[in-house]
Parts: structure tokens; sequence; C-alpha cells
């Protein structure tokens, strides 16, 4: 079953190339930088000419970067390059349009196009600043390995089984029944017999996909336990169907953990660069209710964009934890569920 809810993995997921046509629509969505003029300057390109749209070279340069920026392994990249020079005409005669009918000047378009240029120059500085990432040495990737044992040698596996229905259906009469039911069943014969729509669901999550503070709360659940994720407008009814046993070897985690740790120092790295430069900067705030205070978490958390705490309410006083969903409404579930009430 196909689970879209997403948690903050300590592990990085491994990447997977593109399919040819979800690359293509890459293409096509991708913002272009250029063209802001009334009229488009036809400046020569370097490269080698692939094609020419209304006089405007696509050139090889371009295809080899928009392949690179695909991730496609060498195999696909024969076929893949003519399809892929076929989507850059497509966004070369689409940007020709808009270029015509002037929305390169429209202040939204703007706008995106500026953060979009800001947000390239500042990851390119920061990949000059930091240079080539360091890979971990094997003694680190062990060290890491043998001090998480509960992601790896004691990884623990949770199967739920869900009950989905609309946030606003949680009423407090229909959470008092749920509170006083036995088991997942129960609550959906009492659902029923007051016409309340649902959906069904059987997820698996792992204690690796889960921090420290939430696996220790449903291994603590006895299991049929009931509790209540509320996300947005939707309320899931949740149940542990089973825990079992699902250890992790050093030889299968080690390329992962490689990759989490080399992630992590380039954090820690581009952290302490970005203090570095506001330490030496003057910064001067305005307008003063913007300025950060004591309950502010971070000077740069609000350019990082990162999702509210969603509420998770606990059902007949046990506490709740998070669980994956599938199917439902994936915009608000990929927030995924950060903490406890």
């Amino acid at each position: 079953m196909l689970n879209i809810f997403h948690f903050a993995a300590p592990l990085a997921s491994p990447v997977r190339p593109r399919g040819l046509l979800s690359a293509a629509a890459l293409l096509l969505a991708g913002a272009a930088l250029a063209g802001c003029g009334d009229d488009r300057a036809k400046q020569a390109k370097p490269g080698q000419a692939l094609a020419s749209v209304n006089g405007e070279e696509i050139t090889v340069l371009q295809l080899n970067e928009e392949m690179q920026r695909a991730g496609l392994p060498a195999a696909q990249q024969a076929v893949a390059s003519k399809q892929i020079l076929q989507a850059l005409i497509d966004r070369e005669l689409l940007e020709d349009e808009a270029a015509k009918g002037k929305i390169d000047r429209d202040p939204k378009v703007m706008q995106a196009i500026e953060r979009a240029r800001s947000l390239i120059i500042a990851q390119a500085y920061l990949q000059k600043r930091l240079g080539e990432p360091v890979r971990p040495t094997q003694a680190e990737v062990e060290d890491y390995f043998n001090k998480n044992p509960q992601f790896f040698a004691q990884r623990k596996q949770f199967i739920m089984n869900e009950l989905i229905l609309a946030g606003a259906d949680l009423t407090p009469e229909v959470r008092a029944a749920a509170d006083a039911a036995r088991s997942l069943e129960e609550v959906a014969v009492l659902l029923d017999a007051r016409n309340i729509k649902y959906g069904r669901a059987q997820v698996t999550r792992s204690t690796a996909d889960l921090n420290p503070q939430l696996s220790g709360k449903l291994l603590a659940m006895p299991k049929g336990q009931l509790f209540v994720v509320k996300e947005g407008e939707r309320a899931m009814l949740i149940s542990i169907a089973e825990v079992r046993d699902a250890p992790v070897t050093l030889a299968v985690a080690a390329p992962q953990i490689g990759q989490f740790l080399t992630n992590r120092k380039n954090k820690e790295l581009a952290a302490a660069e970005i203090q570095r430069l506001r330490a030496s900067a003057r910064i001067d705030y305005l307008n003063k209710d913007y300025a950060p205070d004591a309950s502010t978490p971070g000077a740069t958390a609000a350019a990082n964009g990162a999702p509210a705490t969603p509420r998770v309410v606990p059902v007949a006083a046990t506490e709740a934890a998070p669980a994956a969903t599938a199917g439902v409404d994936k915009g608000a579930f990929d927030k995924g569920v950060a903490g406890l009430e």
C-alpha cells in the first residue's frame, strides 16, 4: 500500500532516478530566470546548437545541464536526451509567448524570479565556500550505528490500523464513544450507526522513521490501544495491530549512515557560515514587531519555511503518536507530526 505520510527520518532516503516523463514535466515547470525585458534579447549561447526556436538556440550545454539535473542513469540518457530536448523546445515556446504578452513583467512573476535568483546565488555561494563534502570514516559510521540501536540492531516495526474521517465529524459525542470503545472495529460500528463516512488504511512505520520520544510512546502502548491524530481537516483513529522486530545490519545501514552524517556535517558548516556572516553584519529591524525575541527558535527559522506542529490528541487519556496515512490529503500529511500534546 502506498504511504504518503512523510516523517523526518533520521537517515536520508536514497535518491531514485526520475522517469523520463517526470523529467520532461519538471523541465516544463521550471522557472526561466532570463527574459525580463519587454523584448527578449537574443544572445549567443556557448556550446554547439542542437535546435533553434524562432531564432533562439538551444545548445548541448543546456541539454547536458538538464540531463544532470534529471539524475537519469547512463542506460536511459540516450533516449532521454531526445525527450528532454523536446521539453526544452516547449519551454522556449512558452517563454516566447509569455514575453509577447508581457507576463514576465507581472509583479508576482518578477517577484518569483527574484526569489529564485536569490536562492540560486545563495546556494552557489555556500557550495563554493564549503567545498566538496567530507565523507565520514568507517569508524564514525560504526560509532553512529552502535550509539543508535533503536534505528538498527533493535529496530522495531509498528503495524497500525486506521479509520480516517473528517475532523468536523469527530464531535464530542463521537469522541466520548470512541474513548469507551475497546477496539477499532467498535469505533467503525458506531460511525456506521451515525452515518459518518470514513476510510480504512493499514500502515507500517519503524523506530527508524520516528524520533526516540515518539517511538517510546508507541512501544509503551498495549496492543489494540486507540489514539487519535488530528491534522488539518482530517482525523485518524488509530490502533497498533502488531509490533515486530526488524533489525538492520551495519553492512546494510552503512551507506545511509554515511550520507546522513555527510548531510549533517554540511548543515553544521552552513549554519556556522551564516552565523559568521551575521556576526559581521549590521542587521536593523525597521519594523520592531518582526525583531526576534526569546521565543524565536532561531534568527533564520522563518526563512527555512518550517511547518507548524500539527495537533496530536490522545484518546482515553492515552498520549498520541504519529502514524503514516495512505491516500488522504497528501499536502497536509506531508508536513508530518512533530510533537505530542
